[in-house]
């Protein structure tokens, strides 16, 4: 059966392996059982019904929530060779009984529709249609829309608990691309599955690389983004119509091209824009969450959002909008508490306090999330009930330069300011208060009191990265309320007796999004690569990426096939994409191959494995480079930290880059016994990337840079 299935994947769909869950999947449906699968977006949930669609004898029927979406997957279903039509509104009544009819004579392997057909008056006659083609298969995609507990309801879903009703023999496969187990069991229950399979696939997009910033000059901000990436598709969410106009509107003054889009607007107009997107007419999309479920566009570079999100659910599946293809993708939040204030006014349900209770607490974690002083992409998997590693080395807190400082004075002011406040206040106004503030907030007693103005050392948003650090490491609690005041446990008062010492690990430099490394394939010949590919998509009147994918063509420009038997190496060039757009990329690939005496690289290429979810490490930045070039000239690392306003240990941490390339060896900034010292603690610890559980097993004169350059001098040596 396995052969059987990896044949029909290469022919019809031009993979050489499945990914994920998959074959678990498709074997699961094959055998007639309910499924629910779970699987991030972009990691081929389409194919585990496709697949099955087309091994089965019979008509797979697909419930699916947008027009948009359904005309993308028919589309590219159709570039693969696949029979399969929609059902909606856009559609005259001629149309629809000539497609029902291809569906009674078996001209159809896959027929998609939105839940509406199934409701009201019109659902009886369509129900007698179903009965006729009889179907072997329902499919319900972004099934997250049938829970209440979900971040999308959707009423009409719930008329989908009818299918096991009137067709209990036939199998049922729901998919979505996150749900925490209070939705999945929802899913379970609303579409009555029977006895199902569930199948739950790592939540980890290793390719978006996720960045948090403070919403100040957010706009500004987003436009110097935009000019570093003029060539990249993408979506800027905001939370009100009002503001997507605006947003898009500025951003056309200032000579970037860019819509907005929301449901107000009527939806010829909203067709026609997602249409443009799609087409790449239109690079930026200026949106409110109506924009983008289960859209299919593989090429979106980057997913911006001005304001916050309600739940991480929603952001989740927002920023998994991005990088579909595998190809690195950027997610970027602009974070203001002033979005959480706004949003706990919009959250509330009418007469449902359970409902509301849950969407309060999904926004707390969205905030908690947004001010959480780690790893992004650790906090996001945990949140989903997956394990992982505390740096992930593609977030703005792991891509930070680090350094620890002893807190221990600062954080006895916090702690004695909490105590002496009578532990019924929050951060902000524990703040003020040590600040010295002089609004009328601040009761006239609090003035009094020792700690009133003891911190004016400190920013204001410096003491609020301290309270975000306590609070993580456990040294401070906080209220599970709305008001969230900070409370103090047993190891306030350890710090507070002077009994523990506090060291925190600080940023000292954010890392921000910022445009891809150089290539590693022939860009020129990209370009023209993308040229072939929009002139069989203008022919056929669909989006350029469902001809074939970004992916696809970087492969063509890396590997430089010369023949249609190599073509078929190519991920994402099945026999059907072979035979019919393979002239037009070959005779691209060899006119350029010759013109600069070229040749085939596809030895190069190994026959492909199981697809692993994982990304090229970045070069050496700007002001690595610059680092590196006055250490050659002879400067000591002190001096160099000096002219460059850092810390030693800062330079230690850009020259560790060079380590990792062997242009720099350990053996130059410390004695053969410290790098043993260091690499001995590595091994203990099982880390080559977190560094403070390896500071923990050292002296303190080891610093944060030194352990970076044992680092990479060690995994050099494990890969030698």
């Amino acid at each position: 059966m396995k052969d059987r299935l990896l044949k029909v994947l290469k022919h019809n769909f031009g993979y050489d392996s499945f990914r994920l869950e998959q074959e678990q999947v498709i074997s699961s449906v094959l055998d007639q059982k309910d499924v629910l699968a779970i699987m991030p977006t972009g990691g081929g949930k389409s194919i585990c019904y496709q697949l099955p669609a087309l091994m089965l004898q019979g008509l797979t029927v697909v419930i699916s929530p947008l027009i948009a979406l359904m005309k993308d997957q028919v589309d590219a279903l159709h570039a693969n060779g696949i029979a399969a039509a929609f059902l909606n509104s856009t559609q005259s009544s001629q149309e629809q009984q000539k497609i029902m009819q291809q569906a009674r004579t078996g001209g159809l392997k896959l027929l998609y529709l939105a839940p509406e057909r199934l409701n009201g008056g019109n659902g009886q006659y369509f129900f007698r249609f179903l009965k006729e083609v009889n179907p072997v298969l329902f499919a319900i995609d972004e099934a997250h829309c049938i829970s209440q507990w979900g971040h999308d309801f959707r009423p009409e879903y719930l008329q989908l608990s009818v299918l096991k009703k009137q067709f209990p023999a036939t199998p049922v496969i729901a998919l979505t691309a996150s749900a925490d187990k209070l939705t999945q069991n929802d899913i379970i229950e609303k579409l009555e599955l029977r006895q199902p399979k569930v199948f739950i696939s790592s939540f980890n997009r290793p390719n978006i690389y996720y960045y948090i910033e403070p919403k100040r000059n957010a706009f500004g901000s987003i436009v110097e983004y935009l000019r570093h990436h003029k060539d990249d598709s993408g979506i800027i969410y905001a939370l009100s119509r009002a503001s997507t106009e605006g947003i898009a509107g500025r951003l056309r003054e200032v000579g970037i091209a860019a819509m907005h889009y929301h449901a107000g607007m009527d939806s010829a107009e909203r067709n026609k824009v997602q249409e443009q997107f799609q087409r790449d007419e239109i690079k930026v999309i200026v949106a409110t969450i109506a924009f983008g479920m289960g859209i299919d566009k593989s090429n979106v570079r980057f997913v911006i959002h001005h304001d916050v999100p309600k739940n991480i659910e929603g952001y989740y599946q927002e920023t998994g909008r991005a990088g579909r293809d595998g190809l690195r993708s950027d997610a970027i939040l602009f974070y203001s508490a002033g979005d959480i204030v706004k949003l706990k006014k919009f959250i509330a349900i009418e007469n449902n306090q359970q409902q509301t209770a849950i969407a309060e607490k999904k926004l707390r974690q969205m905030q908690e999330f947004c001010e959480h002083e780690g790893c992004r992409r650790q906090y996001l998997l945990q949140y989903f009930g997956e394990s992982a590693p505390a740096y992930c080395g593609s977030c703005d807190y792991c891509l930070g330069e680090l350094e620890e400082k002893d807190a221990t004075v600062d954080a006895q002011k916090l702690l004695s300011a909490i105590s002496r406040t009578g532990e019924r206040y929050g951060a902000n106004y524990v703040i003020d208060v040590l600040r010295g503030s002089a609004a009328e907030k601040i009761l006239p007693e609090h003035k009094e009191l020792k700690v009133y103005g003891i911190g004016k050392n400190l920013k204001k948003e410096e003491w609020a990265w301290i309270v975000k650090q306590l609070l993580q490491n456990g040294f401070i609690t906080k209220s599970d309320d709305m008001y969230s005041v900070l409370k103090l446990n047993e190891k306030s008062w350890l710090i507070l007796r002077s009994e523990s010492q506090v060291k925190l690990v600080m940023k000292k430099h954010k890392a921000q999004a910022v445009a891809e490394d150089a290539p590693g394939y022939e860009k020129d010949l990209l370009k023209m690569l993308k040229e072939v590919r929009l002139e069989f998509a203008e022919r056929e009147h669909v989006p350029a990426y469902n001809i074939v994918a970004d992916t696809a063509l970087i492969e063509l420009a890396t590997y430089l096939p010369q023949n249609y038997d190599e073509l078929k190496h190519i991920s994402g060039f099945g026999d059907y994409k072979v035979g019919k757009y393979g002239s037009g990329f070959i005779n691209a690939v060899k006119a350029y191959s010759k013109e600069h005496g070229l040749e085939s690289q596809m030895h190069f290429r190994k026959q492909k494995k199981e697809r692993k979810e994982r990304i090229a490490p970045a070069g050496p930045s700007n002001t690595q480079m610059v680092s590196l070039k006055m250490f050659k000239a002879g400067l000591p690392l002190d001096e160099i930290a000096e002219q460059r306003n850092m810390t030693v240990s800062t330079v230690e941490g850009h020259l560790a880059a060079f380590i990792a390339t062997g242009e720099l060896n350990i053996s130059q900034f410390m004695p053969r016994e410290k790098a043993e010292t260091i690499m001995k603690a590595i091994k203990q610890t099982g880390q080559v990337h977190a560094i403070k559980p390896i500071k923990d097993l050292l002296p303190e004169d080891v610093s944060y840079g030194e352990i970076r350059m044992a680092m990479e001098h060690y995994k050099r040596m494990q890969m030698s």
